[in-house]
């Protein structure tokens, strides 16, 4: 499991999760989460026009989630935003279904893209993953405050300063250069498992959002962890265990939030009655 071939994909998955897990974290906020499962699909045909041109696949896949985000924000400015995204999926994908008739050599190369190859990372792939990541996370600290005000309350960002419009494009811009790092290591699939399974978690654990954002990131960290491993140990694919984790890092955070609103609100409450007044508290049962 931590043999030389290997320790490239740690390092890579670690990034890529850690990545997921922080802009995860605006995705959920911001109710983005189709955007999410949009982008990496989008991006991925091209992949196929890279292949067709013998360029980088990293190029294409940069340019084609810019198409994505340039889509999902011109047409969200006339009409519904879900509406805006399905249109610019539907065309993006039609073009890679048009660039895969073109070649006979892409298939098993479109596996991989869907699922991701995290055991076939190799020492070139991570230097791209590496700087991509930076810039990720550099953008997400700089704007984190305001793309915050404006992911929460629009209006109240607009009256000093924050334009709604800018962020939505510089937030799609993110999700886009996340996007194209992480979908020759996890796949497209995966890309939206990471970003919204335990983002969604960790908002159900705590309400402060810096913690929240960290804590995305740690639970997407572990989760990947924990599929290696058991991807190694069971020789199952890894996208099976990135997926069901990500879920049942979600649920159990429902089912913390529930025991802690109920456990608060099947409190007794004792009256304690004073002079000339009327008082309550509650405690605890011993």
């Amino acid at each position: 499991m931590f043999d030389d071939f290997m320790i490239n994909t740690w390092i890579a998955a670690t990034l890529v999760a850690g990545v997921a897990g922080v802009v995860g974290f605006f995705v959920v906020i911001r109710g983005a989460s189709f955007a999410a499962h949009a982008l990496p699909l989008s991006a991925f045909p091209g992949a196929a026009a890279a292949n067709l041109l013998g360029i980088d696949p990293l190029v294409g896949l940069l340019a084609f989630s810019g198409f994505g985000v340039v889509g999902i924000s011109q047409l969200g400015r006339r009409g519904r935003r879900d509406v805006a995204t399905a249109l610019s999926l539907v065309m993006l994908l039609g073009l890679g279904a048009l660039f895969l008739s073109w070649t006979t050599e892409y298939f098993q190369a479109v596996y991989a893209l869907l699922f991701g190859e995290t055991l076939g990372v190799s020492a070139a792939d991570l230097g791209p993953v590496a700087a991509l990541s930076v810039v990720s996370i550099a953008v997400i600290v700089a704007l984190f405050r305001p793309l915050l005000l404006s992911s929460v309350s629009p209006e109240l960002g607009a009256t000093i300063g924050v334009s709604a419009n800018v962020m939505e494009v510089l937030f799609l811009a993110v999700v886009a250069i996340a996007t194209a790092m992480a979908l020759p290591v996890v796949g497209a699939l995966l890309v939206f498992s990471l970003m919204v399974g335990p983002a969604s978690a960790a908002r159900t654990l705590t309400d402060r959002p810096l913690a929240a954002m960290l804590l995305s990131a740690a639970i997407a960290i572990v989760t990947v962890w924990a599929s290696i491993m058991l991807s190694f140990a069971s020789d199952w694919p890894i996208g099976f265990f990135v997926g069901g984790l990500s879920a049942l890092t979600y649920v159990i955070g429902r089912i913390w939030a529930w025991a802690r609103i109920h456990g608060v609100s099947q409190i007794p409450t004792v009256k304690v009655a004073g002079r000339g007044a009327t008082s309550s508290e509650s405690r605890r049962p011993p």
